[in-house]
């Protein structure tokens, strides 16, 4: 029996973070632009490499707080494909259900980090995804998938109609929403977790509402618990009958890559473990404070150890109901 399987492709992930004190590059933040000197060299402080993408940090994330965990993912038989499971695998993470493609690349990311703030240059290899058969689980995490994840879909929908004990926690790639947006929604009245950040949040409800309204625009969906991550401006919960607002820790930010997913994992695992949504909003922002500290998206991922300092040094940032 799993505490969670993930489903959603992974990633091989390099970090790049540009220097700020240069002229070759600027930003314009109004218009959200990161505009370089055209055919000019652009000179980095610092690069770093780690396996990245939504289901394999949260498999990794919740496996770090004690429970067992497995991923569904499709890899190719190239060199990032090899590295992404040996690290899984070196997580504790079980990887019986990953599959590797013949003649296929796996994903991979060109992070740039600028000021705190990442733009990522995703390459989406093609898949034909396929829905294998699932070892007895608790929860199941369903996240970013690219072209044909539709019929992944609704073979995992028919699989939660079969085993209704089964909760379902979904985090909609960029992707399924941006060209999808009708199909995903089809899971939402199934999920028992819908964790969205803002932006993702006014895609889904189609348009621009403040957190509080687009709790309940999302609620309507059909979830039973929303969750709204915004930022360094904290997070935002609803399960029908209370909504809350958690304000993030104040800590000197390094890169924003990975901190949802801190979020998210350290959430869960908290449900899991059967605390209240409160205790888990406090874990989860605990989580994604420490993974903006590092660069990489699981190295700053912290274990139940690390989390019980945290939450004792942070014990004075609290939810509140809103």
């Amino acid at each position: 029996m799993f505490d969670l399987i993930t489903i959603g492709d992974s990633t091989f992930d390099t970090f790049l973070i540009l220097e700020e004190d240069q002229n070759t590059c600027s930003l314009t933040k109004n218009k959200k632009l990161l505009c370089f000197n055209y055919a000019e060299k652009t000179p980095i402080n610092n690069t770093a490499q780690s396996v990245g993408g939504n289901a394999a940090n949260v498999a990794v994330g919740v496996r770090k707080f004690g429970q067992k965990t497995a991923i569904i993912t499709e890899l190719g038989d190239d060199i990032n494909g090899h590295i992404i499971k040996h690290e899984l695998k070196k997580a504790g993470v079980d990887i019986d259900l990953v599959k590797r493609i013949k003649n296929n690349d796996t994903r991979y990311s060109i992070v740039l980090n600028y000021c705190g703030e990442r733009t990522i240059l995703s390459y989406h290899a093609k898949r034909n995804y396929t829905f294998p058969k699932l070892p007895k689980t608790k929860w199941i995490y369903y996240t970013s998938l690219g072209k044909t994840f539709e019929k992944i879909q609704d073979k995992l929908i028919d699989h939660l109609k079969k085993n209704p004990d089964i909760k379902l926690a979904v985090n909609p790639g960029s992707y399924q929403i941006n060209k999808a947006t009708d199909k995903i929604k089809q899971i939402i009245p199934h999920t028992d977790i819908l964790f969205v950040n803002k932006e993702e949040a006014i895609k889904l409800v189609g348009e621009t509402q403040p957190p509080k309204k687009l709790l309940s625009s999302l609620y309507s969906l059909g979830a039973k618990t929303v969750v709204i991550t915004d930022n360094e401006n904290g997070s935002y919960t609803f399960d029908g009958q209370e909504k809350y607002f958690m304000p993030s820790y104040k800590v000197k930010m390094i890169a924003k890559t990975g901190a949802g997913d801190a979020y998210t994992s350290a959430f869960l695992s908290a449900i899991i473990s059967k605390h209240n949504i409160t205790e888990a909003m406090v874990w989860g922002t605990a989580n994604a404070s420490a993974v903006i500290q590092k660069f990489g998206s699981q190295n700053g991922l912290l274990n139940e150890g690390q989390l019980k300092k945290l939450l004792k040094e942070k014990s004075d940032v609290q939810p509140k109901k809103i």
